[in-house]
């Protein structure tokens, strides 16, 4: 596997760290382990410890996330890192372990097994929307229970999706509004939803353009202007003073939003990017913007090449393409590039932010973490918070101890709406 830190054409850095990069939403498996204080009062039960399912970085990282989020058993994933060696594995024995999970009635099970299996198929797999059709179908039937409501929020001339879920107890803390990264599936934030609502504050995950419904079924490609979605969902919900979390990617794209929403009192960046073309060093980007800058064709050329040569590449260029509805990989790294500290604006964030980061997150570099803190300079407060590894969270989005992070993210807010009210009497 290729590493961001020491990769000189930024090309083979972002392509060597997002190669790895999975929709940003996780979701994980069964009980194992608890701690807790807050995350004790949830429904979902989320394990601890990041665990060594394969020897592969990328493959492990995908059964632990599934594991770590409270949708899958360890065994089941303890048993697959023993099979797979290629994306054309992955995708059999995710298979094998969704029809075997629906054969027991485990629903829950199932749901997430078929997004798994969904996740490295290419754009040209036949099978790719109906195995998202196939895991929509299995978390209706594992949460029919629930009291989930879904809505098609309209957008341009297209829809949103958007599922909203209500605060357990009958007096409302506050409003919490969830999406996740460059191509994720509110279904797999179920888990936090959850959390949240059993919390007593009301919950409403959304898919933006580029993320799970809003392109599967709407064709709304990636858009980095996040504060667009973000503004039909508060007006269709007439909603003010929230707090908007963004995770994986998506810790770019809730910062991008509060520059621009003041209906955002709080925003929670559960991963920063800060600026992709940064993730390398000087020489890096120098080479890389001239690459795509002035020689654009021998570059996308090398692209097509690498593409036929390795497929981890190839699934992440394919993958990138895809939810930017692009046709060449060129273009594609356009879209991405845009997620740049110009863009992001963070001088005009003026709420209350909180960032999570993993130190040892093999997708993100840590330096990024320190690079957006420092760009927020008109905050109204900034807290960092870094994970480590001997609290076995030190992971991409905590994928290990996810308990841990949604307990620092329920304090927080709560710390945080306590000396709002405080003020405002």
């Amino acid at each position: 596997m290729m590493k961001y830190s020491v990769i000189p054409i930024l090309i083979m850095a972002l392509i060597g760290c997002s190669a790895r990069q999975s929709p940003n939403i996780f979701a994980g498996g069964t009980v194992k382990s608890q701690g807790q204080e807050l995350a004790s009062k949830s429904k979902f039960v989320l394990p601890v410890g990041f665990h060594e399912f394969h020897k592969d970085e990328s493959f492990n990282f995908q059964l632990n996330r599934w594991y770590s989020m409270g949708y899958a058993r360890f065994e089941d994933m303890e048993e697959a890192g023993k099979k797979i060696n290629s994306f054309e594995d992955w995708k059999t024995e995710m298979l094998k372990l969704a029809e075997i999970a629906a054969s027991e009635d485990r629903m829950m099970n199932a749901a997430y097994y078929y997004r798994a299996a969904e996740l490295f198929t290419t754009r040209e797999d036949p099978e790719k929307e109906h195995l998202y059709d196939k895991f929509i179908d299995h978390f209706q039937k594992a949460f029919q229970e629930d009291a989930i409501e879904r809505f098609e929020v309209p957008y341009n001339d297209s829809f949103l999706p958007a599922m909203r879920i209500q605060q357990k107890d009958a007096e409302k803390r506050g409003t919490v509004v969830l999406h996740g990264g460059f191509d994720s599936f509110i279904e797999e934030l179920y888990f936090l939803m959850r959390s949240f609502s059993d919390h007593d504050y009301e919950v409403i995950a959304f898919d933006g353009p580029g993320q799970g419904g809003a392109l599967k079924k709407y064709g709304l490609a990636f858009d980095y202007e996040w504060e667009k979605p973000t503004k039909a969902i508060l007006d269709h919900f007439d909603l003010d003073d929230v707090t908007l979390i963004g995770m994986s990617m998506g810790g770019w794209l809730c910062l991008r939003a509060a520059a621009f929403e003041p209906r955002i009192t709080r925003v929670i960046a559960w991963s920063v990017s800060y600026d992709v073309m940064q993730y390398t060093n000087v020489v890096g980007q120098y080479f890389a913007k001239l690459l795509f800058r002035r020689f654009r064709d021998f570059t996308n050329n090398a692209m097509v090449k690498k593409m036929k040569k390795d497929l981890e590449y190839s699934w992440f260029v394919n993958n990138l393409m895809y939810i930017t509805n692009k046709e060449v990989p060129i273009e594609g790294f356009d879209v991405l590039f845009q997620l740049n500290e110009e863009n992001l604006h963070s001088e005009s964030v003026k709420q209350d932010v909180l960032i999570l980061t993993g130190r040892k997150d093999h997708m993100v570099p840590f330096k990024m973490h320190n690079l957006q803190i420092k760009a927020l300079t008109n905050a109204r407060s900034v807290t960092g918070r870094v994970f480590t590894k001997d609290e076995q969270a030190h992971n991409h989005c905590q994928m290990g101890n996810m308990g841990l992070a949604l307990d620092v993210m329920l304090k927080w807010i709560d710390g945080k709406s306590k000396s709002d009210n405080h003020q405002a009497s």
